[in-house]
């Protein structure tokens, strides 16, 4: 069974590294070239170098500010933030699966930073989205959303959760509530738009009402395009199951029975009572915690079981 990698934000050359592997493996023309470019002044340095300036997050520390450049409401709580690079030619330089850490400062001196999961494709140049939900006592999420288009937000990393490798995975089976949808859409996005990639996805998504799904026209996108390759089922709490798309009611430990199995990953991510249900909380960054709730039940463990 292959077990998630976990790297630290400050392993700051073995990202740079990885980040350089994406980038060749998702262009092979480039690589089919530089296999036949024999001249004595290319080499391996000069690419990762190049590879390097290519990319906005480098993964070394540095705090970067991004202007805002697109404000759109998703529902009556969350809003997609489009930031701007100076440079429009360079990508974000994330990896599938990784998040960054946003930063404010407050009027008395104090750093508010949170951890956002960007939902843009890593090989898209010049922006990145993030989609944010306020909270009544949430601080950062009350601050951005006082911000207009043009402000800029701090930034760095990227923190790479799970290093997703092609086919590792027969099926892979995710489970989300709200805004946890955000490092699961990177996988679904990450792996259907990569045509050797064969890992089947069936992907679980519980909100509380229909305005409250997040990313649905991107999902039921991609669903339309790989029928065969990925599946998704919305659960809202308040459905009187008019329509049929939708389920009524909460994922329930039935609709699971025959996806959960112990050569299938499942990742999960959504609000403290979902985790706790399905899978019990994370105890840290770096800390899965035990497996506990419906997943445990199942028969699953902390193997074959991945909490963002």
């Amino acid at each position: 069974m292959l077990r998630s990698r976990y790297l630290l934000p400050t392993l700051a050359s073995a990202a740079a590294v990885s980040a350089a592997g994406v980038y060749m493996y998702n262009n092979k023309e480039a690589v089919a070239s530089l296999k036949n470019f024999t001249a004595p002044f290319f080499s391996k340095s000069v690419i990762a170098n190049e590879t390097a300036e290519s990319k906005v997050f480098k993964g070394d520390g540095n705090w970067i500010d991004l202007k805002i450049a697109k404000i759109e409401d998703l529902s009556h709580d969350t809003k997609r933030f489009t930031f701007s690079f100076e440079d429009e030619s360079k990508t974000s330089g994330l990896q599938v699966a990784s998040c960054i850490l946003a930063k404010y400062v407050t009027p008395k001196g104090s750093n508010v930073i949170r951890p956002y999961t960007p939902t843009t494709d890593t090989e898209k140049k010049g922006s990145m989205d993030l989609v944010i939900k306020k909270y009544p006592d949430g601080k950062f999420g009350t601050h951005i959303f006082a911000l207009k288009e043009g402000d800029s937000v701090a930034f760095k990393g990227g923190i790479l959760k799970w290093d997703w490798k092609p086919n590792s995975f027969p099926e892979i089976v995710l489970l989300g509530g709200g805004t946890g949808i955000t490092p699961l859409f990177q996988l679904v996005n990450e792996i259907t738009k990569n045509p050797i990639d064969t890992t089947k996805i069936k992907l679980f998504y519980g909100n509380k009402s229909e305005s409250d799904i997040l990313l649905k026209k991107e999902l039921d996108s991609i669903a339309a395009r790989h029928p065969d390759q990925f599946e998704v089922t919305y659960y809202l709490d308040s459905s009187d199951g008019s329509k049929k798309e939708y389920k009524s009611g909460f994922i329930t430990k039935e609709d699971l029975t025959d996806v959960v199995k112990t050569e299938n990953q499942v990742f999960i991510c959504g609000p403290p009572p979902f985790m706790k249900a399905f899978s019990g909380p994370k105890k840290g960054p770096t800390d899965q915690g035990e497996l506990t709730g419906v997943l445990s039940e199942l028969g699953a463990t902390k193997d074959n079981v991945f909490k963002f």
